[in-house]
């Protein structure tokens, strides 16, 4: 039988630190909704650490989702969910989620999917629910390293509505929606984790 599960060098570099500030912002039980979630070895690793996390995966591509049922067949763990077909610009499961997790998406996507990234994430977060971006930003109009220049070139060449964002217009985009920013994480290869907080009951 063919192993459907995909490997990628990039997530086990990033998938411990990753997890560590996940750690940080959300409580030990909590409902998360993964956005592009790839080959699925985040999901597996942020399931595995955290038996309360009750993890839904999705993605847009039947590739992805062959390889994160495959993850998930292969580790039995019962809090990863069966992975879901999803366009971040289409139907969204329901919610609440404590917490919406987007990976490597913001730059890999027309600027229509940040914006719907973030009006979903206003309906769907739960009170005080967060919101986590991973990924290179641009900040104060500065691209952070040589690498993100050559890196961000080639993603307009693939695509021109791709590309490095600016962390303001993100953040600007979030407020729009009710999103706070909260805090901003240097990570490893010249990346970021970005959360933001949704509004909590009074």
């Amino acid at each position: 039988m063919t192993d459907a599960r995909l490997m990628s060098p990039a997530a086990a570099r990033n998938r411990q630190p990753i997890l560590e500030v996940l750690r940080e912002v959300l409580p030990d039980s909590a409902r998360v909704l993964e956005l592009a979630s790839g080959s699925g070895e985040h999901a597996v690793h942020c399931a595995g650490a955290m038996p309360g996390w009750q993890w839904q995966p999705s993605d847009p591509s039947g590739k992805a989702l062959a390889s994160i049922a495959a993850w998930q067949a292969q580790t039995g763990l019962p809090n990863l969910a069966k992975p879901i077909a999803l366009e971040a610009t289409g139907e969204w499961p329901p919610g609440p989620f404590e917490a919406i997790v987007a990976i490597n998406l913001i730059h890999i996507s027309p600027w229509a999917v940040t914006e719907a990234l973030m009006a979903r994430a206003g309906e769907r977060l739960a009170p005080g629910g967060m919101l986590y971006l991973y990924g290179p930003y641009r900040r104060d109009g500065r691209r952070t390293a040589p690498s993100n220049v050559t890196f961000d070139a080639d993603l307009r060449a693939r695509d021109p509505r791709w590309g490095i964002r600016d962390l303001e217009a993100v953040v600007a985009e979030a407020a729009l929606q009710g999103l706070v920013l909260e805090r901003v994480v240097e990570m490893p290869a010249n990346n970021f984790s970005v959360v933001f907080r949704g509004q909590a009951v009074d």
